[in-house]
């Protein structure tokens, strides 16, 4: 998964595909745990929507916007809007039953 920016994340946003966003930090070790989970689903699911992580620390506007409290928080925005999300370690049959059914 790519890891982007604010003004990235923003022009997603505008695109016509789902986005999918990890929300994280390099020091959370749950975080650590989700990210090649959400790797793999991303692989499967790639046509489908875009994938992207966004390090909280380094983009702390985006965190403060969507309200983010706690991670790993991901979120599928959908029209530019949030339309779901997850907090927490998920195992891959739980990412992916959360991607397969919000996006």
């Amino acid at each position: 998964m790519k890891q982007i920016e604010t003004l990235e994340f923003d022009e997603l946003l505008k695109g016509d595909k789902p986005v999918v966003c990890d929300f994280f930090a390099t020091w959370c070790a749950p975080c650590r745990m989700l990210a090649p989970v959400m790797d793999e689903v991303s692989e499967k699911y790639g046509d489908k929507a875009e994938f992207v992580k966004v390090d909280i620390d380094k983009n702390p506007e985006l965190a403060a916007r969507f309200g983010i409290m706690s991670i790993p928080l991901v979120a599928v925005f959908k029209n530019g809007e949030e339309a779901a999300k997850a907090v927490g370690y998920m195992s891959k049959s739980e990412a992916d039953e959360f991607v397969k059914e919000n996006i």
